[in-house]
């Protein structure tokens, strides 16, 4: 029987044996992934944060515009009044 084909034994049959165990093996570790993304950290949701009103965020745009030199003194100030003459 020696020297006739390959002499490995596989086969139609070896070959899905070996295809299933594979599957098997990539199963595990794709289970095993998402169990430890569902029980892992960052998985809890961020504490929720009350909205601040449109008015603050107009204002912390216009400071950050401010210390940018985008806009003067008075412009700032007339445009902060504006606002706060709005709330």
């Amino acid at each position: 029987m020696m020297g006739y084909g390959a002499g490995l034994g596989f086969g139609f049959g070896g070959l899905l044996a070996l295809l299933g165990c594979v599957l098997l093996v990539v199963g595990v570790i794709v289970l095993i992934a998402w169990a430890i993304g569902k029980v892992g950290p960052g998985t809890q949701a961020a504490p929720a944060q009350a909205p601040r009103p449109a008015a603050d965020d107009a204002v912390e745009v216009l400071r950050v515009r401010f210390a940018r030199g985008e806009m003067t003194a008075d412009e700032y100030l007339a445009a902060k009044l504006t606002l706060e003459a709005q709330r």
